[in-house]
């Protein structure tokens, strides 16, 4: 039942992919071109390589492709993507205005016409056809689109593109922004979380929380070298990587991932699983951070001088017998320790609750990424970005520093947060 539910939402979404598309072919290639002109085959073309290149941009690293065919496929693919969402969008908002702009140029006065007495009639003769009324007749006829003078014609092409280039324009400009903003590298942002079982001697203490970097096909060395560097600079006591460090195999992201070697804290720097690294091999994701000199907590805890650090495996794993094991992280410690769980996604706050954990820092919902997307991670996550409570436990979600998919943030800049610990007894 389960694999014939995900063979019906495949094949949903695969349909509505298909018409969407032929929805944009019509009003950005058909209405804009000429029948049978070479910017209509280029775009005729373009309306089909898009979607697959997207399509082999999602499943060949699932397949076990090369890594070259993987990076090959995935700069247009995802961006494609991307680029397809706000074209959407953006077309749906301009549908009226492309209406209203048919509708008025339909009324208007044909060009050239005089107001003026009425001519002399005369007995009519048979009126000779416009000279290119039979080649448009054909022409519209061969194509399907909708038959109309050549007058019609123009200006209906005129105002399609008009509209269909003020979207384009819209789309495209917005997915290269996002894209900058990715390539840019992560902003820092910092964030002060009082805790009641704090002592005073761990006032100020810093903890660099790194979530959703996402190396892959896409984003690679240079980011993870952005990361480090970024990070280094905020001199934390303590780093922390909560999940969804990689895409891929470490034979191909081990050089990508090889500038977390340098990260540097007083305390150390932790990892726990994200989903992604079940995707991935999270075994041999955990057997390589530790080589890179970063201390995996699965389901373990470490006792720091003034708090408990506590770190739990993401529900990915439980497909893998190696879920979340919040008895083996945090049952037997003393409760009356501050404790800060690493946990990557944030729909565990409730079992975090029930373990008397002070702060859970987790990631996984990218704050959305592209708008609107962060509608629909409010639905499937408590807390979307930023510092919310859940009764005596408080709950921080990094928006993350890197980006799945199309190398595109909307709406929900990347960071890294430095998230300063106080007590109330300072």
């Amino acid at each position: 039942m389960t694999i014939l539910a995900f063979a019906l939402v495949a094949l949903a979404v695969c349909a509505l992919l298909v018409l969407v598309h032929r929805w944009l072919w019509i009003r950005l290639v058909r209405d804009t071109t000429a029948p049978g002109a070479l910017t209509r085959r280029i775009g005729t073309a373009l309306t089909i390589a898009l979607p697959l290149l997207s399509v082999a941009a999602l499943t060949t690293g699932r397949a076990g492709a090369p890594f070259w065919l993987q990076q090959t496929v995935a700069w247009p693919g995802y961006l494609w993507l991307a680029v397809l969402l706000y074209l959407t969008l953006t077309m749906l908002v301009a549908e009226p205005i492309r209406a209203l702009l048919l509708r008025r140029l339909a009324h208007r006065v044909p060009s050239g016409a005089v107001a003026g007495p009425p001519a002399k009639q005369t007995v009519p003769r048979a009126a000779a056809p416009e000279p290119d009324a039979a080649p448009v007749a054909a022409a519209t006829a061969e194509s399907g689109e909708p038959a109309a003078t050549g007058l019609e014609l123009t200006r209906r092409r005129f105002v399609a593109r008009a509209v269909g280039g003020a979207a384009a324009a819209v789309a495209v400009g917005t997915v290269a922004t996002g894209t900058y903003g990715v390539m840019r590298g992560p902003s820092v942002r910092r964030v002060q979380v009082p805790l009641a079982k704090l002592s005073r001697a761990a006032h100020g203490f810093r903890i660099a929380v790194v979530s959703d970097v996402h190396l892959g096909p896409v984003l690679g060395r240079a980011h993870t070298q952005r990361i480090v560097d970024t990070v280094n600079r905020t001199q934390p006591d303590l780093i922390a990587i909560v999940g969804d460090l990689v895409d891929g195999s470490v034979p191909d992201l081990g050089p990508a991932a090889e500038p977390l070697r340098r990260l540097a804290a007083r305390h150390g720097s932790y990892f726990v699983t994200g989903n992604h690294e079940y995707f991935s091999g999270a075994q041999q994701w955990i057997d390589h951070v530790r080589e890179l000199g970063l201390t995996p907590l699965e389901n373990a805890r470490r006792a720091l001088p003034h708090f408990d650090l506590a770190g739990v495996n993401d529900i990915q794993g439980e497909l893998e017998g190696s879920g979340p094991d919040f008895q083996a992280a945090l049952g037997d410690r003393d409760r009356t320790r501050a404790a800060v769980l690493l946990a990557h996604q944030p729909v565990v706050i409730h079992d975090a609750v029930r373990h008397g954990v002070d702060l859970q820092l987790s990631g996984h919902t990218h704050g959305g990424q592209l708008w609107p997307g962060n509608y629909l991670a409010d639905l499937a996550n408590p807390t979307v970005a930023g510092l919310e409570r859940y009764g005596d436990t408080q709950l921080y979600v990094s928006r993350g520093a890197g980006a799945w998919g199309p190398p595109v943030r909307v709406g929900a800049p990347s960071d890294i947060t430095v998230v300063e610990l106080a007590s109330y007894q300072a």
